[in-house]
């Protein structure tokens, strides 16, 4: 069960009063919404649209998130939905940037990866 409990953790330090752990769950739900602020992302992939968030919880939010942790470096895989009309290319660039400062800033995890994988387009609904 220890094993179980430890794979879970992205990251462990003692800050000197104690220690600090974050759970990669923790990781993966700031990514997804580093990501979610980015103009021209609709959704993450697998999950229903980010205004729903409150109701069904953070934890949903990070389906389309893969994160893997080792030795204090992460590696980040997005599943996205973007907008219609805006560049895959400047979107994914914008999303990389931001999940990658977001994660190191909150963490202090270093983010060797930000991988993204766009799995829809989504058109705007009129009405």
């Amino acid at each position: 069960m220890a094993n179980e409990e430890r794979s879970s953790i992205a990251m462990e330090k003692d800050s000197g009063l104690g220690k600090v752990q974050i759970a990669d769950e923790v990781v993966a739900i700031i990514a997804a919404l580093a990501a979610s602020d980015v103009e021209g992302v609709a959704s993450m992939a697998g999950y229903v649209r980010s205004d729903f968030v409150n109701k069904i919880g953070m934890r949903s939010l990070s389906k389309g998130v893969k994160v893997d942790v080792l030795d204090g470096v992460a590696t980040v895989i997005l599943s996205l939905n973007l907008k219609y009309n805006y560049s895959i290319v400047d979107v994914s660039e914008k999303v990389q940037e931001k999940v990658k400062a977001t994660i190191e800033n909150m963490t202090g995890l270093e983010v060797a990866d930000v991988n993204i994988k766009v799995s829809g387009v989504e058109m705007e609904s009129h009405g």
